[in-house]
């Protein structure tokens, strides 16, 4: 089974892409390291204060995935300059 959820975020106080860059090269670090998933950055990559991201887990359990998945968001969520605008999660078997 798979999980994916896409999250997308508002950067309010990035001023260059550089900016940008090192808040969400940071977040995903942070993603990949507390959770067994993937990440990507997919859209919005040329605008300063937006941005959009993948995140893909695998597992056995639907169970598992909900709540691996449900854990990611909620660290997105508490990322300090970084809004949370937006989020979808879809499984798949």
């Amino acid at each position: 089974m798979v999980g994916v959820a896409r999250v997308e975020l508002h950067l309010p106080a990035c001023q260059s892409l550089k900016e940008k860059r090192s808040i969400v090269k940071s977040l995903i670090a942070r993603l990949r390291n507390k959770f067994n998933v993937s990440v990507a950055e997919v859209a919005y990559l040329e605008q300063w204060q937006r941005t959009e991201l993948v995140i893909a887990a695998v597992a056995n359990e639907h169970a598992f995935l909900q709540r691996e998945l449900a854990q990611v968001i909620q660290m997105v969520e508490t990322v300090p300059r970084a809004e949370l605008i937006r989020h979808v999660t879809e499984y798949y078997e």
